[in-house]
């Protein structure tokens, strides 16, 4: 296995001629960069991202496509994550586990965003999972306690104090 320094520094390479890396469980995979309409869709859910109201002690720092290593060694980059405090790390993927994260789905890419990531994240400690289709409105919202379906544009509270409209 690759140390997790170097497989940073090769998901940054890749980077570079237009490839996204992962490793999820010990499986690799990859995607290409997103296309307009998904890169849209994270702006607007980025926009809406905030506290539920000002006693919330979640701060709801909120960054997209941001590198993260998970504690079973996997390296994720999310559409979007959302952290009750700043991550410590600036140069290299993050440590802190995302209190939330949001996928929008690319074409090509339904299953990896709606069976695989969904329980991976739960699974690592996340406690809401958000996965959009920009295409047909669709929302899958995942917690512990399982899952349900929802139709954009809805808003959600987030079990870390912040709401976010999808």
């Amino acid at each position: 296995m690759i140390p997790a320094a170097s497989q940073f520094d090769l998901f940054l390479k890749a980077n570079e001629i237009g490839l996204r890396l992962e490793i999820t469980g010990g499986i690799p995979s990859w995607e290409t960069q997103p296309v307009l309409l998904h890169q849209k869709a994270v702006d607007v859910i980025r926009e809406s991202i905030r506290r539920s109201n000002q006693k919330s002690k979640c701060a709801c720092v909120h960054y997209a496509d941001l590198y993260i290593t998970f504690p079973d060694g996997s390296l994720k980059r999310p559409d979007i994550s959302i952290f009750c405090r700043e991550p410590d790390e600036t140069t290299t993927a993050i440590t802190l586990i995302p209190e939330a994260v949001i996928e929008v789905i690319s074409q090509g890419y339904e299953m990896k965003d709606l069976e695989i990531n969904p329980t991976f994240f739960l699974s690592q400690g996340v406690k809401d999972v958000l996965v959009l289709d920009p295409m047909t409105k669709f929302i899958l919202h995942a917690r512990k306690d399982g899952k349900k379906t929802y139709t954009s544009p809805r808003e959600f509270k987030l079990e870390c104090g912040c709401v976010v409209t999808v």
